[in-house]
């Protein structure tokens, strides 16, 4: 079968709140609405399918992988509507484990696992503000990396505060990804002033391209996240963007440029030991 040589994406914006089934409707909405668009690859965020308010309430709703309900819907929409969907995280229970994990997947068309991922890098950090994230009192970091054969070539797979770690983006990269996922919920604070510079040196680094659907708004616990879905081009050029209201995005990628960019600006292959 002839490669393709373009890819039609589209990310998924959403306001995540503490009612799982409500969140997964309104994900599911926009899941047709783009599949409706021709998306052949439908990227949701971070948390897509539930923002807690605290401790008790994320693990009052979480699930392991084979019995998730997001899961589970988001399978069954990727085979009826044969279509490639990266659910951008689910927080899942896993055996031998108090904690659990902030996890990716990447569905097939015929609504198989192609891989998941682990978040490896745990937002525990204090803003200026005052505002403080401890993910690591609730989840157990990943430790694998991960790059899937897709149709378009392969695609690395990260989660939100994995954007701050550029040699997981290198490793990616060296490891043949073109296309690479940045599902996030970035928080309003950071967006304002990172979200664009961090995204777009990811993707002028690696010559790569960069997929990053976001929740948007204000969740429980007080939380609000920064919105601006973005596609971005291997170059550093923004394909396209959404604003702060919920919503979907589309792109055509034309998958030659990331090959043709790193040819003619090999940097990538310029990579030295040092002590």
């Amino acid at each position: 079968m002839k490669k393709p040589t373009t890819l039609t994406v589209a990310c998924i914006q959403v306001n995540v709140g503490n009612d799982m089934q409500k969140n997964i409707k309104e994900a599911e909405a926009l899941i047709r609405k783009a599949a409706k668009a021709k998306a052949q690859l439908i990227a949701l965020p971070e948390n897509v399918s539930f923002m807690a308010a605290n401790q008790k309430d994320l693990l009052a709703n979480s699930y392991t992988g084979k019995d998730h309900p997001g899961l589970l819907r988001f399978k069954a929409l990727a085979k009826e509507l044969k279509c490639w969907i990266l659910i951008g995280s689910l927080a899942v229970k896993v055996s031998g484990s108090k904690k659990l994990r902030n996890r990716s997947y990447l569905l097939k068309p015929d609504g198989s696992i192609a891989t998941y991922y682990d978040k490896i890098h745990l937002f525990n950090v204090t803003l200026p503000s005052g505002e403080r994230y401890g993910e690591s009192a609730r989840y157990q970091a990943g430790d694998k990396l991960k790059v899937a054969t897709t149709p378009w070539g392969k695609m690395g797979l990260t989660i939100c505060y994995d954007i701050r770690f550029p040699h997981l983006f290198r490793a990616l990269a060296h490891k043949g990804a073109s296309l690479i996922s940045v599902p996030a919920a970035f928080t309003y604070d950071t967006g304002v002033v990172h979200w664009h510079t961090l995204l777009k040196a990811r993707a002028i680094e690696n010559h790569a391209f960069i997929i990053a659907p976001g929740t948007t708004g204000n969740h429980p616990g007080g939380r609000k996240t920064f919105g601006h879905s973005l596609i971005i081009g291997p170059w550093g050029d923004v394909l396209a963007e959404a604003d702060d209201k919920p919503g979907i995005i589309v792109a055509k990628l034309e998958l030659a440029r990331a090959h043709t960019i790193r040819e003619s600006f090999p940097s990538l292959y310029h990579d030295r030991a040092f002590d």
